[in-house]
């Protein structure tokens, strides 16, 4: 009997958002992560208008049972502690009087596992030309590499950056390039560094953009190719990482000779002001920052991606760059403002630049960023947590505003969580990485609408471009926009306007339709972009700071240790978001370094599902060096391991 209520429920939650009761006051259900919860991370969940202290229950859906059991507290129910190891089972929320969420999963890294593929299917989908040779710029709406987007849209730096915190997940998925195999991702960043390469001077026409580019009173550009220097610097970055095997040396030089050649007269050295003259309504005339061309923080990037690549050459030049990029950080230890809304959420699919880069330069180089640097992002920190101090964790525009009344706010929570990941690494903050998974919890439901961001169309679940297990999709899209991303695989389209904060009270499904922007209390569509989805990719690389690591054990794995001896046997384990198939035994890798010689040690799942790859090495006799380095991971995303060897 209790399956079948349970069941009813179920079923019930799937079709209705909120019940009239007799006294004509709606009831909502619980909203949740419809997608799942990590485990070890923060879980929550909210109920709008369910009393303080209502209980609720988590309810094991394959036996009917209780397993957890809580208090609402502030339309909120926590349930942080709830951790089933190994688990392949849903799970619902039952809170009384409101009836039951949809059904949900808790598991090992679940949220990168499920949505990092789709992150950069997004960019291989969403290309204006997948071929080179027939690219034809005027076509392609805003002239870019995106449909939809210029070459200020950074793909390769963020494509680089998601391959470099999580490398061995992404060699699970293959594509035939040049006679052998090649990660789908690596296959990408190659794809956009060309087109970078080839329209490093493209100035001639766009098909349409919002805009032209330069400075008040000097020439107006109408590409903005001064950003593909941006992209280009990450690769050759990333060449001296993990893109070697894959990019000719030649190839190499060629693209770091056309940033050398290019980056003062590109303005690449220094913070970049008043770039984009925009006749977009939101954001018309000169912007300080924006999205479209220049934001807070990209020359810090930039910047430390030729330090990187300068520091590997014989004859570089990493000095050079490295004030460049101390000089856009102190930039904004100085001037970044929290309560200017140009800094910060006005300039919306940008907004997350300023943080990342200022992280980033802690991550790759801490003891060379600017005194302030750490400081900074405390403040940050500190700001963040109290213009989200509410039951949704979003953060809120003003005291009057939760969002803007009439544009899209794709860039808040889905690449908030990236600098929330980011900066509560850096600072050991658990509770800025609370706030963090909140902001995915929104992306997946726990919102004003109840549903996931991205529509969930017919088309894209043929092609594998949906989040398998989640029900709700964003209720309206707009298939036949700009950006023509209708059949683009991880799409996001549409979050909250103002209106429809606290609560959504009448959601209806537009599918199909280009209606136009509806700004009233139905959920509505904005149209995806690829920054946003950039954004989203963002999040999904910050947030495994936190929770990968490198530990090693005795031959017998009783035991952790720090030093070895010639001929030892230990165990090397990996904790890291590569247990893609919970009914199978995954694999992994690490990287072992002996004074020069680095090799690739194999991994594999400790069983099934439990997200432990482990291997057993023996120490050479003859070892000659007084240190092994272990690492996963590049680019100040590594797990780092040092072994003292005992003669």
């Amino acid at each position: 009997m209790k399956r079948i209520l349970l069941t009813a429920l179920l079923c019930a939650s799937i079709y209705c958002t909120a019940q009239e009761t007799t006294s004509g006051l709606k009831k909502y259900e619980p909203y949740v992560n419809q997608l799942g919860y990590n485990l070890g991370e923060f879980k929550r969940f909210v109920c709008y208008g369910a009393d303080n202290g209502t209980p609720f229950q988590l309810i094991n859906t394959a036996t009917s049972k209780v397993v957890f059991e809580g208090e609402m507290l502030n339309n909120e129910g926590w349930f942080s502690g709830f951790n089933p190891t190994g688990s392949n089972v849903e799970y619902v929320i039952k809170v009384d009087g409101h009836g039951s969420s949809v059904p949900f999963l808790v598991a090992d890294h679940l949220m990168e596992t499920a949505s990092s593929k789709l992150a950069y299917d997004f960019f291989v989908d969403a290309r204006g030309f997948s071929n080179l040779e027939t690219y034809d710029m005027a076509a392609v709406y805003g002239g870019g590499p995106t449909r939809d987007g210029g070459a200020y849209g950074l793909e390769t730096i963020f494509e680089i950056l998601q391959y470099a915190s999580n490398p061995a997940l992404f060699d699970n998925w293959k594509t035939e390039l040049d006679d052998k195999k090649v990660a789908d991702l690596i296959d990408l960043i190659l794809w956009h560094a060309e087109f970078a390469y080839k329209y490093v001077d493209y100035n001639g026409p766009v098909k349409t953009r919002h805009g032209t580019l330069g400075y008040q009173g000097q020439p107006r550009m109408t590409y903005d190719y001064w950003n593909t220097l941006d992209q280009l610097a990450a690769v050759c970055a990333a060449y001296h990482s993990f893109l070697k095997p894959y990019l000719a040396e030649d190839t190499y030089q060629k693209y770091r000779k056309v940033c050398l050649d290019n980056w003062e007269a590109y303005d690449r050295h220094k913070v970049v002001r008043f770039w984009t003259y925009s006749t977009k309504w939101v954001d018309e005339g000169f912007q300080e920052f924006n999205e479209m061309g220049n934001a807070y923080g990209q020359s810090v990037f930039r910047n430390l991606f030729m330090y990187e690549t300068e520091r590997h050459e014989k004859n570089g030049s990493p000095e050079k760059f490295l004030k460049y990029a101390q000089s856009g950080a102190s930039d904004i230890i100085r001037n970044w403002d929290f309560n200017n809304p140009r800094h910060m959420w006005w300039i919306r699919n940008a907004e997350h630049i300023t943080p990342q880069a200022l992280s980033f330069f802690l991550l790759l180089a801490p003891d060379k960023a600017p005194d302030g640097t750490q400081e900074k992002l405390e403040a940050w920190a500190l700001h963040m947590k109290q213009k989200s101090n509410n039951f949704w964790k979003y953060r809120k525009h003003s005291e009057t505003e939760w969002a803007h009344p009439k544009t899209k706010e794709l860039g808040g929570a889905p690449a908030l969580g990236g600098s929330m990941f980011a900066i509560a690494h850096l600072l050991k903050d658990p509770e800025l990485r609370a706030l963090g998974w909140a902001q995915t919890d929104f992306v997946f439901g726990v919102n004003p609408v109840g549903t996931h961001l991205s529509n969930k169309s017919e088309a894209r679940v043929k092609i594998d471009g949906y989040w398998d297990g989640v029900e709700k999709g964003w209720p309206q899209s707009h298939p036949h926009g700009y950006g023509e991303l209708g059949k683009v695989r991880g799409t996001l389209d549409g979050s909250p306007l103002d209106s429809q904060f606290p609560i959504a009270e009448k959601i209806e499904a537009i599918e199909g339709k280009n209606e136009g922007r509806v700004f009233g209390k139905n959920a509505y569509a904005t149209e995806g972009w690829g920054i946003s989805n950039r954004g989203w990719q963002a999040t999904l690389t910050f947030s495994t700071l936190g929770s990968h690591k490198l530990k090693v054990f005795d031959g017998n794995f009783n035991k952790e240790i720090s030093s070895v001896e010639p001929g030892q046997t230990i165990t090397i384990q990996l904790n890291a978001a590569l247990n893609i198939d919970r009914n199978a035994i995954d694999k992994g890798w690490v990287l072992l370094k002996q004074g020069e010689k680095v090799e690739k040690i194999q991994l594999t799942e400790t069983d099934v599902n439990t997200g432990k790859f482990t291997s057993t090495f023996k120490i050479p006799k003859n070892i000659q060096v007084k240190f092994l380095e272990l690492s996963y991971g590049f680019l100040g995303f590594e797990k780092n391991l040092k072994l003292e060897v005992k003669q």
